[in-house]
């Protein structure tokens, strides 16, 4: 959590050379321009300019001038750059030239949420999130094949599991990083894994995921493989998910945060899952499709897990990868703080198997187009995202 000056002076002592300042598109996708040292006191006062016009939703050619300035406390040193000349990134916040925010800004977006949680609802909510993802060959010209890097199954170990030596890699550089992953494992899928973190507030979090993908894509070339975040890269094996760990500050407050959210679930669909092949997951392979709750039940769109500890934890199953971090958790938060708002109250938890059996419970949309009709329509979508 470094201030302004303390940056300052690290660049200057600890001889680094490139700063790149980092910030996203509207799907998620991480965007960076790269300054020299020397420039970065000015772009802490007066931002770097950009052409908005060049990035997806954003703006027209006609009004396409917004700036970057980078926030101090997110500085990370990019460990696998040379010691000398070193390389630094900070993600940025959006301007207009006028100074005021930029309302398309996904971190501003999530920053604005928590701060509308902790002001006038008094609480605050954690996120922790499980990232998977599938490992695959590269062919003679060193293009991505859907060869999986090994035949391993669930939580097996090595010789089968030839992704042990990579997931240690990204969780060195990870923590070098100043990011703290808490498990690691196969997954079902050949030459599928899973990367668990630790719980903290959702802008870190959401910081932490899109990090996470950089690293592991970046690990994964250097060893000369491919890093699939698609939902469903092979269609006869495990989809790729993105599950949610959400906890409240009141505990008082667990049953409406659950019933909020599930209130709200066809209109967070397509956020949660953006693309055509994230509903080739859902339904099956532990990707639920029922609008419903359970304990410790995997095929239910939120499981409460079984825990030791008196924890508010609660588990969103159906997201996957191509998601935006920043928009979904803050979508996520507007939809707990309705239910927090009207005392929303949630059905019966459900027991049975919901994969192996119909259910009279409501469903989320099953294609991207039905999944983008309600959310066009959803008046909670249009004041959660201002836009």
């Amino acid at each position: 959590m470094y201030t302004v000056d303390e940056v300052l002076e690290y660049v200057e002592e600890e001889d680094v050379k490139f700063v790149r300042l980092a910030f996203f598109d509207l799907r998620g996708v991480q965007k960076n321009i790269s300054i020299m040292a020397s420039q970065l006191q000015s772009a802490f006062e007066n931002g770097v300019s950009f052409d908005a016009s060049a990035i997806y939703g954003f703006e027209t050619p006609e009004k396409s001038d917004l700036f970057l300035y980078p926030d101090s406390t997110t500085l990370s040193v990019l460990p696998w750059r040379p010691n000398t000349g070193k390389v630094v990134r900070m993600f940025c916040t959006i301007k207009h030239p006028d100074g005021t925010l930029y309302k398309k800004d996904c971190r501003t977006l999530l920053a604005n949420a928590v701060k509308k949680a902790r002001d006038e609802f008094g609480v605050e909510f954690s996120f922790g999130t499980e990232i998977e993802f599938y490992l695959f060959k590269l062919d003679e010209k060193g293009e991505p094949t859907k060869i999986p890097f090994d035949n391993a199954s669930y939580m097996d170990i090595a010789p089968e599991d030839k992704g042990e030596n990579i997931r240690r890699e990204i969780c060195f550089t990870l923590e070098q990083m100043g990011i703290q992953p808490e498990a690691s494992h196969h997954e079902e899928g050949p030459g599928q894994n899973e990367i668990d973190f630790h719980y903290s507030d959702a802008l870190t979090a959401a910081d932490n995921a899109a990090t996470f993908k950089w690293i592991v894509r970046t690990r994964a070339s250097s060893a000369g493989l491919y890093a699939d975040f698609s939902p469903k890269p092979l269609s006869d094996k495990a989809g790729s998910g993105f599950h949610i760990n959400i906890s409240c500050s009141d505990s008082s407050k667990k049953q409406n945060v659950l019933a909020g959210i599930l209130n709200h679930a066809k209109e967070l669909t397509c956020y949660m899952n953006c693309t055509e092949n994230s509903y080739n997951r859902l339904g099956s392979c532990k990707a639920p499709c029922y609008i419903a709750w359970g304990y410790e039940n995997r095929s239910t769109f939120i499981r409460v897990p079984a825990t030791t500890t008196n924890s508010t934890r609660m588990e969103i199953r159906t997201a996957d990868c191509e998601c935006n971090p920043y928009i979904v958790f803050t979508l996520l938060i507007y939809a707990a703080l309705d239910g927090i708002k009207n005392n929303l109250v949630p059905p019966e938890a459900v027991k049975e198997n919901l994969f192996e059996k119909d259910s009279n419970c409501p469903t989320i949309p099953d294609t991207l187009d039905s999944a983008k009709k309600i959310a066009e329509k959803s008046s909670f979508i249009k004041e959660a995202l201002g836009f």
